[in-house]
């Protein structure tokens, strides 16, 4: 290579710029590390994202803020002071005997209700997983109550177990005194058998679906192996149906929690005595009925603080979690 060519290549290579970085590949890069790699999906998923926003977030925050203040509502356009007060909510709810009785009535409600929709609607769902005759018709059947309006089927419940009511008549001397919804001691377990044969369809079919999940090789080869229904129940079709079970347990905690309809109608707004009161209908009582809506809010934060903490010992210790 001549003088010449080498010190024009080498004034070439002295005026050539450096590659400048690609400003808009970068901010690209950014925006898909943010919105991952289906940005579409966000503009999907908008519509919930806006209802969560405004039907949950929104009002958990401002129960937040005024379970804070000595709140109180007031007529449009009214400006009054509402003064911060810190925790005293917050004591006011540990030392409130009506909400730590109400507590109570609901921990007697959960242990009750709970198992009881877990095992009945496991064992139901199997038998009309194998029934082969009317299998549309019993699955209705079951489902039904859940579906019903809650006004009409408390009046059942109250034709059934009122002081005269047909189980008391079938009963006899053997009824209880005071009846079942005036005994305090029996109050709360009538609901929580009452919401448990409403609300089983639901779980039932939760269950079923699962059920189809359950592969049928292993009830084959757990009958190859001189096992009968019951020990391939407890050694299949259980096993196959866990985080069905896990979310069994959740969603019927959850909605014991938030128990209001059954005592209000069918107790009369928790009686006899706040026997059957729950920590919700307390918080309408204090909140709407007395007109304290900062201690209904500190009163409600509690109780979701409590709820996500059971839900969260039940996930990690009811095998949520694959180990």
């Amino acid at each position: 290579m001549s003088s010449s060519s080498i010190h024009a290549a080498a004034a070439a290579g002295a005026t050539r710029r450096p590659a400048q970085p690609d400003a808009h590949g970068t901010r690209r890069r950014r925006l898909r590390k943010v919105l991952g790699p289906h940005p579409l999906g966000w503009l999907f998923s908008a519509p919930f994202l806006v209802f969560i926003a405004a039907i949950f977030a929104y009002p958990l925050g401002f129960a937040i803020y005024i379970s804070f203040h000595d709140y109180f509502f007031t007529a449009p356009g009214v400006v009054v002071d509402q003064p911060f007060v810190g925790f005293d909510n917050y004591v006011r709810v540990f030392t409130d005997p009506k909400v730590l009785q109400s507590l109570g009535n609901i921990a007697i409600f959960v242990l009750i209700n709970v198992p009881l929709t877990v095992v009945l609607s496991l064992v139901l769902a199997a038998a009309l997983n194998s029934v082969v005759r009317f299998r549309t018709f019993l699955r209705v059947s079951y489902y039904v109550p859940y579906v019903t309006a809650s006004v009409a089927v408390v009046g059942v419940w109250l034709f059934l177990f009122s002081g005269n009511g047909l189980v008391n008549q079938i009963l006899g001397p053997l009824a209880p005194e005071p009846s079942w919804l005036s005994n305090a001691s029996l109050a709360m377990p009538t609901i929580a058998f009452f919401v448990t044969w409403k609300e089983l369809g639901f779980y039932i079919l939760l269950y079923l679906a699962a059920l189809q999940n359950v592969p049928k090789d292993l009830y084959e080869a757990a009958a190859m192996d001189g096992a009968g229904k019951v020990r391939s129940f407890f050694t299949v079709t259980v096993p196959g149906v866990r985080p069905a079970t896990v979310l069994v347990l959740l969603l019927s905690t959850i909605t014991g929690a938030n128990l209001f309809t059954e005592p209000y109608l069918l107790t009369s707004g928790g009686g006899p005595n706040g026997a059957s009161a729950s920590p919700v209908l307390v918080m309408y009582q204090e909140g709407i009925e007395q007109g304290h809506p900062g201690y209904a809010s500190a009163i409600g934060i509690v109780l979701v603080i409590a709820v996500l903490l059971i839900a969260f010992l039940q996930y990690r210790f009811a095998g949520g979690k694959e180990r």
